[in-house]
């Protein structure tokens, strides 16, 4: 029998990957086809990291890796690149997420708004130093990067909002020595 702890947190970890699962098909459903506009925010990275916040033990790093490579291969995107990134970017907050418990949601937007700035320009990078083919994964113009980006930012707190009913709060003290594996 599980530990209720331990049902808790793979409780989370489903709601996580489903939630996750639902943002990768809504991304893939043309919504307006032929229409070139505005590009939209990453939520799954918007997610990922208010998730890591809030919660660190319901998502490990390879649940954020598996889903972020699904993520990369269903949406043409070069495969296992914005995984890593991803992942990295997920540690990194993780890691520092103890520092930021006593600051307000301010100093946590302003954390995952420059890590996002951060993933953004690690992807072009990468891409652009290991020239991957357009024809393999396209680079995106650095105004459309730029748009995602603000976008992806603006919609952080809306994200960690709309995660608040569903239990993802802040840890109260108590809840702070979770296991690290």
């Amino acid at each position: 029998m599980l530990s209720p702890a331990r049902q808790r947190q793979l409780a989370g970890q489903s709601l996580y990957v489903a939630l996750a699962l639902a943002l990768i098909v809504a991304a893939l459903l043309p919504l307006a086809p032929g229409r070139i506009g505005v590009p939209g925010p990453d939520l799954l990275t918007a997610m990922t990291l208010a998730w890591v916040v809030r919660r660190p033990a319901q998502v490990p790093a390879p649940t954020i890796g598996a889903v972020a490579l699904l993520a990369d291969i269903l949406l043409f995107r070069p495969p296992g690149l914005g995984a890593a990134i991803t992942v990295v970017a997920a540690e990194t907050l993780r890691r520092s997420a103890h520092r930021g418990r006593t600051q307000g949601f301010i100093v946590e937007w302003l954390r995952a708004a420059a890590l996002m700035a951060l993933m953004v320009l690690a992807e072009r990078t990468l891409r652009t130093l290991f020239l991957i083919p357009p024809t393999l994964a396209p680079l995106p113009p650095l105004g459309q990067d730029i748009l995602r980006l603000i976008a992806t930012v603006g919609a952080y707190p809306l994200v960690v909002a709309v995660l608040h009913p569903l239990g993802l709060r802040r840890p109260s003290p108590l809840e702070l020595n979770w296991p690290r594996r």
